[in-house]
């Protein structure tokens, strides 16, 4: 029997050419989780002429969204087809959002360079994640914004993301996630507190119902048993008198 290869990211690749078609479940199913995280995401920032990196954009559907509502975006991932698709769209559309490829545990920015990061969908495919949340800290400007979503680490949120969402439904393919690298709250609210960031509030994030196209559409949810969205912040510099 053939073991199946964990916390595969060729996949983002290997879609890249259909990313904005709708032909793919999977990716659409990644592309309705976006109002569902910005309903949460929207509470603690307007958007409008804020610089915003969106790290582990892909094939751009968050980078798009906040575009949308004003954001001056840049968008980063190691997926190179699909930050080329990303490119593309953007020049259909009209949107000027810089796309690069690159990895978060080695951002290439200036220190102190965005308003807010953004990183959905990401930090439970990282290799260091303790270099990502320093580099996140690093290219955030002080009173700056980090917003996230991950994996919680569990029997539930395994049985959801593996034996569910991958191996019955195909809401994802087969080998996407690693559960051993899924991060519990608490474990990342300390990596946040290490790397110099104060961390706000959780939630969780999951299915509310099921659109024309019978995918799930999704919004906050009370449980963080699966996915959990957060927010962290880096503090104001304290200027000294005297």
């Amino acid at each position: 029997m053939t073991s199946i290869r964990r916390n595969d990211l060729s996949i983002y690749d290997r879609v890249a050419d259909q990313w904005w078609s709708d032909e793919v479940r999977w990716v659409r199913t990644l592309k309705n989780l976006v109002p569902g995280r910005l309903a949460w995401f929207d509470r603690y920032i307007d958007w409008a002429d804020k610089d915003v990196l969106d790290l582990g954009c892909a094939g751009g559907f968050m980078a798009e969204a906040l575009a949308s509502k004003g954001a001056r975006v840049t968008g980063i991932d190691p997926a190179s087809d699909a930050i080329e698709a990303a490119k593309s769209r953007a020049t259909l559309v009209g949107q000027a959002i810089r796309y690069d490829v690159g990895i978060g545990e080695a951002l290439p920015y200036q220190d102190e360079a965005f308003d807010a990061v953004v990183c959905v969908d990401v930090l439970e495919h990282v290799s260091d994640l303790t270099k990502v949340t320093a580099e996140i800290a690093r290219v955030l400007r002080p009173g700056g914004i980090f917003l996230y979503d991950t994996i919680n680490r569990n029997l539930v949120s395994r049985l959801a993301t593996i034996t569910v969402a991958e191996n019955i439904l195909g809401l994802l393919p087969r080998g996407t996630h690693d559960p051993e690298l899924f991060i519990k709250p608490k474990e990342l609210v300390r990596e946040l507190t290490n790397a110099g960031l104060v961390a706000g509030p959780q939630t969780g994030l999951g299915p509310r119902g099921i659109n024309r196209k019978g995918d799930f559409v999704f919004g906050p949810l009370p449980l963080k048993s699966v996915i959990y969205m957060g927010r962290a912040t880096k503090p104001q510099v304290c200027s000294r008198h005297g």
